[in-house]
């Protein structure tokens, strides 16, 4: 959903040649992003956080399957899993749209085609958001990280505690455990080495006065690269195919 909505508006940037402030009403320029830039910077700060909370949500019921599996079968149900999406959708929503409202503010970046929250140069109004942004995602990627190392853990025992021969029976569940260990293992260093630019830069602007365009840029398209990678990380190295 984020690429359907991102892609066409960069398209028609370098079709019409222009940058985004000229593209859409209101913008003057790089300092005047218009409504299409503060559209595209809500669109980017979103689909960068709401995944990143779905992944939580994610990782924690892995985790909770794994190592508690009482607990899971009786507190987690259908229905509390069909709250979590729209949930989650609605308080990312709320959170990106402080911009909107005059908390933290938009910037268009170089070459023109991408907007973002600016993240440093701006007085600290401005640069209250990004760093309220960052701390929330850095706490997101530490907890997946320690839920998904825990279940990697978990997964091993499960291994382990199977006989290395035997009956075949027995060696297809091992051949399972492992597959999802390297999936889990893969698709966390992948997110975590994704993510740590955005919020590194983050900090950087604000208490740092680190000013540098080119490193934000680098650290929003590591942030993109991992909604592109991922699935096909996660369909390679499925259980099915990877065997």
């Amino acid at each position: 959903l984020g690429k359907c909505l991102i892609s066409p508006i960069v398209l028609a940037a370098y079709a019409y040649n222009r940058s985004l402030s000229e593209l859409g009403p209101g913008g003057r320029g790089e300092d005047q992003p218009g409504v299409l830039c503060q559209l595209f910077a809500f669109l980017m700060a979103f689909f960068g956080l709401a995944p990143t909370l779905l992944l939580l949500a994610m990782a924690l019921e892995c985790w909770l399957s794994l190592g508690h599996p009482y607990f899971y079968r009786r507190h987690l149900t259908r229905r509390l899993g069909a709250t979590l999406g729209p949930a989650a959708a609605g308080l990312c929503a709320l959170f990106c749209a402080l911009p909107l409202l005059g908390f933290g503010a938009p910037m268009q970046y170089c070459p023109g085609t991408w907007c973002f929250i600016r993240m440093a140069g701006g007085g600290p109004g401005q640069l209250g958001f990004p760093v309220l942004y960052a701390s929330l995602m850095g706490l997101l990627v530490l907890a997946i990280v320690a839920c998904n190392v825990s279940s990697m853990r978990h997964l091993y025992g499960m291994a382990r505690r199977q006989p290395r021969r035997g009956a075949p029976p027995a060696a297809a569940p091992r051949m399972e455990e492992l597959d999802h260990l390297v999936l889990l293992g893969l698709m966390t260093v992948l997110f975590t080495v994704c993510s740590l630019p955005l919020i590194i830069r983050a900090y950087m602007g604000a208490f740092a006065a680190d000013f540098n365009e080119n490193a934000d840029l680098s650290a929003l398209r590591f942030l993109s690269v991992n909604s592109i990678v991922d699935p096909w990380v996660f369909i390679i190295f499925r259980t099915s195919v990877f065997r």
